[in-house]
């Protein structure tokens, strides 16, 4: 991550993340916590996921324009004039704020959310350009730790000035308006350094489309056709929309339920408190990043996200059955934890698997697909609510949904998943140095000659690799009828000295079809340093 730093305008574009993620959350918490104060039960439910909405439709609405500008405009260009908006919609904010307008303020959150989603596509497409795909995962992993870190500060900072100005003389959320008043004028101090530090940010455009956007086109669904048929055009970018669309509608559902949870069910009033508790989510999310950014050093851990959907399960099921605010606050930090791991890998997958042309576009629909299974779970939510289901039932419900959304991963990435988990095992004894892997080619087919000096040679061998290694395996081992299944599924040779033409044969077939196949010809483990006798047959193998 080092060098990545080094790269001009990284710190200063992570610096304008964190700033546009604190100042449209401090509006957002304000809003919350006078809901919390003044309401409770269904309505509060419902209100909250009504706030929450507010701030998810305009990325539905803005799909296709979004695409299209941070396409058609360099990326720092459309960030700089989306932060100058953010201005003047901090000021109207504030403005309603001292007013006592509550239902202004409200409605206002539409339009900060309209500036967001403008700004998303080329925001998060920035970072390829910026720090390239060599270093695409630590971009990522930054760009998490930076936004959630906003978010955890934002809802620390918000919070604990709302409750100090507030105090607890209020009668009606006009009055708590008033009196927090003073708190619009940090929203608009944020929006004008975020616009400052945007005047600052390289282009890095390299080719940009010259397609034009047309209003008439826009309102027919012409352009959110063609985008929706552009973006399931791989589908392995796809599946990752679709599995980050369900996460994030998890977690909407968990920040709409849980103020009403620790009300009803802990007998929590006090918003610094619950506030406090989903904040240790947040750091986890911080910590969860920069582990799936080490264990993503060589290629994009896909595998990763896979077990962390396992976890992210694991803690809705047990998050209902805890009374106690410190074991809340564990739980919520482990369920960040997870939510970081996931995240990351599937958003540099689908950043890497993109052209660069489309990437804008390709951004946006990812955001509208995620936006729209977030929008469509608020208002199930809100559904629920208003026919009596309590925060209790809906958290084992979102816990079903993150089952189905392990089983989607395991589909894909069940290889990989088995993969990580013995190198997060491997981690905790080793620590492993690759050198020369500059020299192995990422498309063609590879032949790897080694000697054996381990038992987990092999495995280190893969670790690095991205592509799956063939390997050829001792014809007894592999009959074992215990570990026979798990060979098969690592699509492992089995050879022996007294016959290997069939096994060669197979090997041939395997590089032929552009795998990576490895063999270790000295037949056994090497009990010295020295490297030991190599059967001879191996150089026979049809390279193609």
């Amino acid at each position: 991550m080092k060098k990545m730093f080094a790269i001009v305008g990284v710190i200063n574009y992570l610096a304008v993340v964190f700033l546009n993620a604190f100042t449209d959350l401090g509006h957002k918490i304000i809003i919350q916590n006078t809901v919390f104060k003044v309401y409770d039960g269904t309505t509060q439910i419902i209100l909250t996921a009504i706030v929450n909405a507010l701030m998810l439709l305009p990325f539905i609405l803005a799909f296709s324009p979004s695409g299209y500008l941070s396409d058609r405009f360099a990326k720092n260009i459309v960030m700089k004039h989306a932060a100058l908006l953010a201005v003047f919609i901090t000021l109207a904010i504030t403005f309603s704020y001292y007013q006592g307008w509550f239902f202004t303020a409200f409605a206002l959150t539409f339009l900060l959310a309209l500036q967001s989603a403008l700004y998303s596509p080329a925001k998060y497409g920035y970072i390829k350009e910026l720090v390239g795909k060599k270093y695409i995962s630590d971009g990522n992993g930054a760009l998490q730790a930076v936004t959630t870190s906003a978010i955890l500060l934002g809802i620390i900072v918000y919070t604990v000035l709302f409750e100090t100005l507030l105090g607890d003389v209020f009668a009606t959320k006009e009055d708590i308006l008033k009196t927090i008043a003073p708190l619009g004028w940090l929203l608009v101090l944020g929006s004008v350094v975020e616009y400052m530090l945007t005047l600052k940010l390289p282009n890095k455009m390299i080719k940009a489309t010259r397609k034009k956007f047309k209003f008439a086109k826009y309102i027919k669904g012409f352009y959110l056709k063609k985008n929706l048929i552009m973006l399931r055009r791989k589908k392995e970018v796809f599946d990752s929309v679709i599995a980050l669309s369900l996460f994030w509608s998890i977690s909407q559902v968990v920040l709409a339920i849980f103020g009403e949870y620790a009300k009803s069910e802990l007998g929590i009033t006090n918003t610094i408190v619950v506030q406090g508790v989903m904040t240790f989510s947040v750091i986890g999310i911080v910590f969860g990043s920069m582990l799936s950014s080490a264990f993503s050093r060589y290629y994009i851990n896909s595998g990763l996200s896979t077990l962390s959907a396992l976890g992210i399960a694991v803690m809705l099921f047990i998050i209902p059955f805890t009374k106690n605010t410190l074991f809340l606050g564990v739980e919520f930090v482990l369920f960040g934890l997870f939510s970081g791991m996931l995240l990351v890998p599937l958003n540099a997958k689908i950043q890497h698997l993109s052209s660069d042309i489309h990437l804008g576009t390709i951004v946006a629909g990812n955001n509208f697909v995620q936006t729209l299974f977030m929008f469509s779970f608020l208002m199930l939510t809100t559904l629920f609510a208003y026919f009596g289901m309590n925060a209790k039932i809906l958290f084992f419900v979102m816990g079903i949904v993150a089952l189905y959304l392990l089983y989607r991963l395991l589909k894909r990435y069940l290889v990989m998943a088995v993969w990580t988990l013995f190198e997060s095992i491997l981690k905790i004894r080793y620590k492993c140095t690759y050198i020369g892997l500059e020299h192995i080619p990422q498309n063609t087919p590879i032949l790897l000659v080694g000697n054996h000096v381990s038992w987990i040679d092999w495995f280190i061998l893969q670790l690095p690799l991205e592509r799956r290694v063939v390997f050829l395996i001792d014809k007894d081992i592999y009959n074992n009828k215990f570990l026979k299944p798990i060979f098969k599924l690592g699509d492992l040779i089995p050879i022996s000295q007294k016959a290997s033409k069939d096994s060669f044969i197979e090997t041939s077939m395997k590089l032929k079809n552009g795998k990576i196949v490895a063999i270790f010809p000295e037949g056994e483990i090497s009990r010295s340093s020295d490297i030991a006798k190599f059967y001879r047959g191996y150089e026979f193998i049809d390279r193609g």
